[in-house]
C-alpha cells in the first residue's frame, strides 16, 4: 500500500507570530475553520476538537510538535458517528473515514518579504483515502478563510 500525501502553499499579509497566534487561539480558529481546538499546544498534549457540535476527545490526537510561530504538527481528528452526524456527512462516507489509519498535519509558517507563506503538509494516507479526499478539497477552503481573515477581519462563510 503506497502512503500518499496532500500540500498546499497559501501566502498571508501577516507575521508567521500572527498566523500562529490565528491557528492557535481557539476564538479565531472558530471564525476561519469552525473548529475549536482544545489543548495547551504543548508536544505530547492531548487535543480535544469541538466541530459542528460535536466535541471528539480521543487520546491519540495529539500535538507532534510545536515551535511556535514557524511549525505545528498534530495526528488528525478520530472521526465519531457524533462528527459525521454534526457535519452532515452520510453514514457510508464516516466509516469509510473512521476506518483509516490515523493521519498528520503539519503547518509551516515562514516569512517571506512583507508576508508569510504557510503550507499544510497532511501526510500518512493509503492510496483511495477518503479523509485525503476531503482535505483536499478542505485545507484550501480553511487557509483562504484564515488569510481573508488575517487581511480583511472577517472570515470566509461557507456552506
Amino acid at each position: 500500500m503506497s502512503a500518499e500525501s496532500f500540500t498546499y502553499t497559501i501566502y498571508i499579509r501577516a507575521t508567521p507570530e500572527r498566523i500562529w497566534q490565528a491557528i492557535t487561539d481557539p476564538s479565531s480558529a472558530s471564525q476561519f475553520w469552525g473548529v475549536t481546538h482544545i489543548t495547551d499546544w504543548m508536544p505530547g498534549s492531548s487535543m480535544t476538537w469541538q466541530v459542528a457540535g460535536a466535541t471528539i476527545a480521543d487520546p491519540e490526537q495529539v500535538i507532534l510538535e510545536a515551535e511556535a510561530p514557524h511549525r505545528l504538527s498534530f495526528t488528525w481528528h478520530t472521526i465519531t458517528d457524533e462528527f459525521v452526524l454534526a457535519v452532515g456527512d452520510d453514514d457510508d462516507l464516516g466509516a469509510s473515514m473512521a476506518a483509516e489509519e490515523r493521519s498528520t498535519a503539519t503547518f509551516d509558517v515562514e516569512p517571506f518579504g512583507a508576508q508569510a507563506r504557510l503550507t499544510v503538509t497532511h501526510t500518512g494516507f493509503a492510496s483511495g483515502s477518503a479523509i485525503l479526499a476531503g482535505v483536499t478539497e478542505g485545507w484550501p477552503m480553511v487557509f483562504s478563510s484564515l488569510k481573508s481573515l488575517l487581511e480583511t477581519g472577517d472570515a470566509l462563510v461557507f456552506g
